[in-house]
């Protein structure tokens, strides 16, 4: 049983036909370009900006190298708030520092889980979301493009739409009738505003994938910085909130029975955690 902690935090996309709930994991590596870890020991989630990309270009680089041997493994997950062709770029630019591709991407903030191999969409939860947001852009784009403090345009518009923000301009106390129209709103380290299908986030969206994968939580262990990042850990899985986590997410701390606060920023503040939860076993071949 996949554990949840908090009200409305539950999967809104694991397997639904008899078919799939019969063999969840092989229904969904028909999706995927390349294939899975066989024996998972760890499932290492983690943000992108500020968690796994914060640190010096040694560090990263000593912890991309590790995360390229071990993917026999450790089954990688990005979890994010760039859409795919961000991630894209992204990977080109750090691949010189030795950064290969995930096995799978959570990336729009939840909205979107895809093959990290291709960066293309699974249309297992593909489906299930874009129901959830069929119309809902028409009905808050009115609203949104009276609220100061927004960029002029989306910057992603894929099944959510987000935008960057001026903190000091934007009027928060209008969110609630954003919300009024079956979305949520998420405001993360004070530079970008989402407007998500309502209950959809990473986290939900993670324990989705875990369900048609059919892996035991004990495995797990989720990494962030920021806001976007707290539905993760309010899932009650493992969680590591680096050292460099936003005033906003530490401030929750108190209520996430299960999620460790780093004293390292970034990249080595989840080794910490890892160490911390019992996997350091896996960091032994680690220089």
């Amino acid at each position: 049983m996949i554990p949840v902690c908090g009200p409305g935090r539950g999967s809104l996309w694991g397997p639904g036909t008899e078919e799939q709930r019969r063999a969840p994991r092989a229904h969904f590596q028909q999706h995927l370009k390349a294939p899975l870890p066989g024996a998972t020991e760890l499932v290492l989630v983690t943000d992108l900006d500020g968690t796994l990309l914060e640190g010096s270009l040694p560090t990263r680089r000593r912890l991309y190298g590790w995360l390229g041997s071990q993917r026999h493994r450790i089954l990688q997950v990005f979890s994010t708030g760039r859409d795919m062709r961000s991630v894209a770029r992204l990977l080109a630019e750090e691949a010189v520092l030795g950064l290969h591709p995930p096995h799978l991407v959570i990336g729009d903030v939840g909205c979107t889980v895809a093959c990290g191999a291709s960066l293309t969409p699974s249309p297992l939860a593909l489906e299930p979301i874009e129901a959830l947001w069929r119309g809902r852009a028409a009905q808050v784009l009115p609203l949104l493009a009276g609220l100061p403090g927004l960029s002029a345009e989306p910057l992603s518009s894929d099944r959510r739409l987000a935008y960057a923000i001026d903190p000091r301009r934007l009027d928060r106390s209008r969110l609630p009738a954003i919300e009024a129209h079956g979305v949520d709103c998420l405001v993360s380290g004070d530079k970008y505003l989402d407007v998500l299908p309502a209950g959809v986030n990473k986290g939900s969206t993670l324990l989705g994938l875990l369900e048609w994968l059919e892996l035991d939580p004990a495995l797990v262990v989720t990494a962030g910085d920021s806001l976007n990042d707290l539905a993760m850990f309010e899932t009650g899985l493992q969680s590591v909130m680096v050292g460099n986590a936003e005033p906003g997410l530490v401030r929750a701390l108190p209520g996430l029975r299960r999620t460790y606060r780093a004293r390292s920023h970034g990249g080595a503040g989840i080794l910490e955690g890892l160490r911390h939860f019992g996997f350091g076993h896996l960091l032994a071949g680690l220089v």
